[in-house]
């Protein structure tokens, strides 16, 4: 087992993503580390201990970093677990004609944009001498290197982007706050809202229940050090190409 997993973590943990793979990452996590107080957050509340947070709210974000700071409890590991790939007006693209901007920007925003205002939000409450990890919900499509069958421009990209970003942040916070790890996590075709569409395409084997998408992620995650910060994994612990 980890050496994280059979340490005790004491202090504050957020998931910010109430769909259904953030319900469980954040049950699961609880479940591991007890003495973690972790918070479900998201644009909605679903009970009154949760924490409304919106990505693409500049004050909702400003809200989180004033609330962190004020909190007695300190922070030890964030989830980002939201993203979106259709819905409204969005739908992956089969073909170039079917780019619009709108659709671009609205996937850049909460897909790339959204986990880097997410850190900076976050950041005033690190501290260098404490351990802490910041993970976000990334995709295999979003992998310039793996992309063989083309198409999905917006989420493709946004989520390159995302990947970009945070192997950046990643950077920056090894020289700031040497103790903090940064990854970007992959969790296979998990059987939520987003991926619904595509499940026709999935052999019923590499569809996971959200539970046990969350219980592969936490297993990788939590076995992540300082050393290791920028990485982009997938459920299996498997190094995913840029």
């Amino acid at each position: 087992m980890p050496e994280i997993n059979r340490v005790a973590w004491i202090g504050r943990a957020l998931i910010v993503g109430r769909g259904g793979l953030g319900t469980a990452l954040a049950d699961e996590l609880q479940r591991r580390q007890p003495a973690l107080d972790v918070m479900l957050c998201g644009r909605t509340l679903g009970s009154a201990d949760d924490w409304l947070v919106d990505l693409e709210s500049s004050q909702s974000l400003e809200a989180l970093s004033q609330r962190l700071l004020e909190d007695p409890q300190p922070l030890r590991l964030v989830i980002n677990a939201t993203g979106r790939l259709h819905g409204g007006s969005l739908s992956p693209e089969k073909r170039l004609q079917q780019v619009c901007t709108d659709q671009l920007m609205e996937s850049f925003a909460i897909n790339a944009a959204g986990p880097l205002l997410l850190a900076k939000a976050i950041e005033p409450a690190l501290k260098r001498d404490r351990h802490f990890h910041f993970a976000s919900l990334s995709a295999r499509v979003g992998s310039i290197g793996d992309n063989r069958s083309g198409g999905w421009y917006a989420y493709r990209g946004a989520k390159a982007a995302q990947n970009m970003y945070l192997r950046s942040l990643s950077v920056e916070w090894a020289r700031r706050f040497p103790l903090a790890t940064v990854t970007m996590l992959h969790p296979g075709t998990t059987d939520t809202a987003l991926s619904k569409p595509f499940q026709n395409f999935v052999p019923p084997d590499r569809l996971f229940s959200p539970q046990k998408a969350a219980s592969f992620l936490l297993d990788v995650l939590l076995e992540q050090t300082a050393e290791q910060s920028g990485r982009f994994l997938a459920w299996d612990g498997q190094e995913i190409p840029w």
